[in-house]
This record gives C-alpha cells, sequence and structure tokens, in this order.
C-alpha cells in the first residue's frame, strides 16, 4: 500500500532584521544593480519612505503614494503609468500590506525585483501569493516569481504602530499560522514554524500592547509574524481566508480588521475536526487557543462584528454560498448552512462556542 507523501517547497529569499536594517536599502538595491527605483509607500510609512528616499538619492525614480487596500486592479494600472513614465527597474514597497501588494502586482506586469520594508505585521511580504480586486471580486494567485527577493525586518518601523492595528495586524499573522496547522499540504516544517509562531504571537503581542515602545518586544512580535507569513508562503490556506477574501473583496472591508473579528470564529467551527492542531497550539500556549484569540479579538477598541463593519445582514447567506463552493481545503466540510450560521455569529458578535457548531 502506498502512504500519502508530503512535499515541502523552499523559496529563495534574502531577509534582513534587526534595528537599523532600513538603512541598509541602498546596499540592496546596489546589489540587485537596479539604477530607477519605484518608492512604493502608504502615507502612513511617509517618514520612513522620505528617510530611504533620501539614502536613494540619484537611484529614485519615482514614487507612489497611493496604495489601497486589497490590491485594486485600477490603482496598480495608476502605478504602471508611473513605471513607464520614470522607466522603473526595481520596486521598494514601504508600509502593510497594501503597499507590498502593489509591489507584487507591479513585478508581476513587469519583471521588476522587489524589496520589501513591512511596517505591519501582515507577513505577505515573504509569500509567493497576490490578491488583486476588480469589480468587487478578489482573485488571489500563487507564483514563486511574486516573492520579494529581499525582505527588510526593522522593528524600530514598528514602534509608531498603533495599538489597534498592532493587535489586528497581529492577529492577521497568527491566521496564517492557523491555518497552516491544519492545512492538507502541511508538513513537518511548516508544523513547527506554526506552532513557534503561535506561541510567539500570543506571548510577544500583550507585551507590545502594554509597552508598545518597545523594540525588544517588537523585534519579537515581528519574528514571530515573519514565522507565521512563511507558513502562508508554503501551506495552503483554508476556510479563514477565503471568507476574509470573499468578504473583503465584495465590501471594500479593512484587512487586518476582518481577520481579527473572524478568526476565533473559524476556529471554534473547525476544532471537532483538527484534533491534532488544536493539541498542538494548546500545548504551546498552555491554554485554550480559541479563548485566547477570542479575547484578544474582543479587546479591540474598533469593529468586532460583521455588523460594525457594516456587512449587511441579508447577503449572509450569499457570502456563505459563495464559500461552501470554492475549492478551498478545509478540515471540517463546509455546507452552506454551517458557513452561514457561522457568519451569523460573526454577524452578531456571539462569542465563539468551544466546540463549534
Amino acid at each position: 500500500m502506498s502512504t500519502p507523501i508530503t512535499i515541502h517547497e523552499t523559496i529563495a529569499s534574502r531577509v534582513l532584521t534587526g534595528r537599523g536594517a532600513v538603512d541598509h536599502v541602498p546596499e540592496e538595491v546596489e546589489r540587485l544593480r537596479a539604477g530607477r527605483v519605484l518608492l512604493v509607500a502608504t502615507p502612513s510609512a511617509k517618514a520612513t519612505a522620505d528617510r530611504i528616499a533620501h539614502a536613494l538619492g540619484a537611484r529614485l525614480a519615482a514614487r507612489f503614494d497611493r496604495p489601497a487596500a486589497h490590491t485594486p486592479v485600477a490603482v496598480t494600472d495608476e502605478a504602471m503609468t508611473v513605471v513607464e513614465a520614470a522607466a522603473a527597474d526595481c520596486v521598494v514597497a514601504i508600509g502593510g500590506g497594501s503597499a507590498i501588494g502593489l509591489a507584487k502586482a507591479v513585478s508581476a506586469r513587469t519583471g521588476m525585483p522587489q524589496i520589501a520594508v513591512p511596517t505591519t505585521y501582515a507577513g505577505s511580504e515573504v509569500t509567493p501569493v497576490l490578491g488583486e480586486t476588480e469589480d468587487g471580486v478578489k482573485t488571489t494567485r500563487r507564483d514563486p516569481a511574486l516573492m520579494p527577493g529581499t525582505v527588510v525586518y526593522d522593528p524600530d518601523l514598528t514602534l509608531t504602530l498603533p495599538p489597534g492595528l498592532t493587535r489586528t495586524s497581529a492577529v492577521n499573522a497568527l491566521a496564517h499560522a492557523v491555518e497552516a496547522l491544519w492545512s492538507p499540504t502541511a508538513s513537518p516544517i511548516t508544523d513547527a514554524l506554526a506552532t513557534e509562531a503561535v506561541d510567539g504571537i500570543l506571548s510577544a503581542l500583550p507585551a507590545v500592547l502594554d509597552n508598545p515602545g518597545d523594540p525588544e518586544a517588537r523585534g519579537r512580535l515581528q519574528t514571530a509574524a515573519w514565522l507565521a507569513g512563511i507558513c502562508l508562503a508554503q501551506a495552503r490556506m483554508g476556510l479563514h481566508h477565503q471568507l476574509a477574501h470573499v468578504l473583503g473583496g465584495a465590501f471594500d472591508l479593512p484587512h487586518a480588521e476582518l481577520h481579527t473579528l473572524l478568526l476565533a470564529h473559524i476556529m471554534a467551527f473547525n476544532r471537532p475536526a483538527a484534533p491534532e492542531a488544536f493539541a498542538r497550539m494548546t500545548r504551546a500556549i498552555g491554554g485554550d487557543p480559541v479563548a485566547a484569540v477570542s479575547e484578544l479579538a474582543r479587546a479591540y477598541g474598533g469593529p468586532t462584528t460583521l455588523a460594525d463593519l457594516g456587512v449587511p445582514a441579508d447577503e449572509l447567506r450569499t457570502i456563505a454560498e459563495r464559500v461552501a463552493g470554492a475549492p478551498y481545503p478545509n478540515p471540517r466540510p463546509l455546507t452552506v448552512d454551517g458557513v452561514a450560521a457561522l457568519l451569523d455569529d460573526a454577524w452578531h458578535g456571539r462569542i465563539p462556542g468551544g466546540e463549534g457548531r
């Protein structure tokens, strides 16, 4: 009898970590033999973008400061006009998932190398995944060519990240690790990384929230998010990410907040069908992982329910039908009624139960 074969494929990536790492961006541009840089940055990362722009000097060809959540194709088209006018040959992205997603979209259309400088804990900077939105539909693709060639982690760049965004961005990262643990493409490597990431995020995040200006705690959280991002790169995601993509694309919802309010609900839903994943998480954190994530989500000062985000109650079943019919893997079989009930709980803000529905 044959046994299932596990395949683990490593994607090459160069990662710089540590305080002051951002000052090495010009060296990385030179290493790539690039001479005309497109600098993409979110408005919140303007100060860091100005710093890098000054350091790049004559190598800076153009700046684009209007990336948008969910990487709308229309925004990418605007950026491509700038790329062509500036004859750019490299893209440096500074900020969260919006900036990094736009840089991937530009690279996908041009073949330009990328340098990613994340200022949040989203994790997309270490993945070959790109989600683009057009006409309210978000389409995700996976290709090794989408992976940024260099990633720069500097904890000092996260010191001014507001507590709310710190919380939601870190829980977004946590979702990558959680889903990797029950992924059908999990391997011993992803299991180890995901377990360490869950432990790291759930231990470092409270310390950061208590003292947002502590670079050591920020560094620990950043490292744990990096590990979670590698999980997203290596293992197929499931129900959680499918729901986030469908809801986010349909209603233009904030990505990190959506992940934060959904995660505990999906964990409770899948718990009966993923005993090994939950055993790993329970051992790692020394307690109930659903309760730990639910507590983090409920303590957020912003939206904590789908109703708060403005999702129409009469659209929940339509969303459930789309998600239940999608080819995403999930440890618990998906039915329209089951997903609709989960969404109803998330819409009303019912605290996820220990055994799910």
